[in-house]
């Protein structure tokens, strides 16, 4: 029996929550299956479940092995099942959770693509900035902007999320453009959420320093916020993705450009028990190729 068929016994027995509920599901009897445990187990030379009379708990180790497991043998089935017919369709549902200012400002063109190139599969796109539940919400993929991805998920890195700050060449005309951190505190800024302090995390020699501040003006919308400094009222840290297209028409002035703002990490993200089919894959691939040229990774 080979390692793929142990891997598969794992994933059944962690699943199961025991031994016997496992042998049940897989209809092969109880004692296979714990002998395939306990050598595995001597393979690796570490317990991969404390168990005993009522007792059955996944240790630290065996939870890296099954998620690992669950992705080998996922690929090894999505193997099996795209190259055992000859024109496999990607037809079916595919969910996924974006967020809002970075689906519809950078992503709308690769979704429109991706819509026309696979009209057979069946998008559901929810653009939200909440972190949605992948598993309670039955989302097959996520893109999230963060920094730590969270452990219990498979991330996938796609690329750096920069901000930088932002006037409207008129305020800069009007009132001129800080030289300097501290002097940002007499110009009104612009933030995005809704608490009546943020902070603005800037890199500098021997760390990050955090520059809290009243919003004059705040905001859940980084595509409103943009109207906003647009308008006039005032500096805002705003995506490069959402910038871009102002600067280069000379609407918008970059300010204090030689100081570093905190960059954030763009992540694809799924359940360790969500299979990459044929569809999940070609929606992967897409998003992997747009950030990879657009931020540098």
């Amino acid at each position: 029996m080979g390692q793929l068929e142990d891997f598969r016994f794992f994933i059944a027995i962690v699943q199961s929550d025991g031994i016997s509920k496992a042998a049940d599901k897989l209809g092969i009897a109880k004692s296979a299956i714990s002998r395939r445990l306990r050598l595995l187990e001597e393979r690796y030379g570490t317990q991969l479940i404390n168990r005993g009379p009522g007792h059955f708990d996944v240790t630290e180790t065996g939870q890296q092995l099954y998620q690992r497991a669950v992705e080998i043998v996922g690929n090894a089935d999505e193997i099996e099942a795209d190259f055992a017919q000859t024109a496999i369709s990607a037809a079916g549902p595919l969910s996924v959770s974006i967020p809002d200012d970075f689906g519809r400002a950078f992503l709308t063109p690769m979704l429109l693509g991706f819509r026309a190139e696979h009209p057979e599969i069946q998008l559901n796109i929810d653009f939200d900035d909440r972190y949605a539940d992948l598993v309670t919400e039955s989302y097959d993929l996520a893109i999230r902007l963060t920094n730590e991805p969270p452990d219990s998920l498979i991330a996938t890195h796609l690329g750096v999320w920069r901000h930088r700050l932002y006037a409207s060449a008129g305020y800069v005309e009007a009132h001129g453009s800080p030289e300097s951190l501290d002097a940002l505190k007499d110009h009104p800024l612009l933030s995005h959420g809704g608490s009546r302090r943020a902070d603005w995390d800037f890199e500098v020699k021997g760390g990050t320093r955090s520059f809290t501040f009243q919003p004059s003006f705040s905001s859940n919308s980084g595509a409103f916020l943009l109207q906003v400094t647009l308008a006039g009222g005032g500096i805002a840290r705003l995506p490069d993705f959402l910038a871009a297209p102002k600067v280069a028409s000379g609407e918008l002035v970059e300010v204090l450009g030689d100081v570093e703002i905190a960059t954030r990490g763009i992540y694809l993200l799924r359940t360790p028990e969500r299979r990459m089919n044929r569809r999940v894959r070609l929606f992967a691939e897409a998003v992997q190729n747009i950030c990879a040229a657009n931020f540098g990774c």
